[in-house]
């Protein structure tokens, strides 16, 4: 029973951050799907522009800016599921060093490394969420330039 307890004390520490990775699978399947979004509307915009110039399609000029829109809001898509990405791993390191937290003398010996594993995925974590808010407002603003010119 002794042995036991440091092993049920790791497990116990570790069940936080396996939430936090659901949490991140959660928000890479929503950044995930903003991405396809961005690229399906890119791809339209592109098959409109290929043989269209200012004379023969009228929202030419539009669909171009929209198009550079678009490529800011890829960029920080990208940004947002590489930093979540990171997250996941650091918090993953999190989990494995509180397993392996249960030292050979039947106690639970935290490494130094789990504070800044956590922080820093925590860290990676919020950062992500502010690039995707940034996301939505750049998207949000094109949707009222678009209204404004109507």
């Amino acid at each position: 029973p002794d042995a036991l307890n440091p092993l049920t004390e790791a497990i116990q520490l570790s069940i936080a951050p396996v939430f936090l990775l659901t949490g991140v699978a959660g928000m890479l399947n929503a950044i995930g799907t903003r991405l396809a979004r961005v690229i399906d509307r890119e791809r339209v915009l592109e098959d409109r522009l290929i043989n269209a110039t200012a004379d023969t399609e009228p929202r030419f000029h539009r669909f171009q800016r929209e198009l550079e829109t678009l490529g800011t809001r890829k960029k920080i898509i990208n940004a947002a599921t590489a930093l979540m990405v990171v997250c996941a791993v650091l918090i993953g390191m999190t989990v494995v060093e509180l397993f392996y937290s249960t030292g050979m003398q039947g106690r639970l010996q935290l490494s130094q490394w789990v504070p800044t594993t956590f922080l820093a995925g925590f860290v990676c974590f919020i950062a992500s969420c502010v690039l995707y808010l940034a996301e939505i407002l750049v998207a949000s603003q094109m949707i009222g330039l678009i209204k404004k010119r109507h």
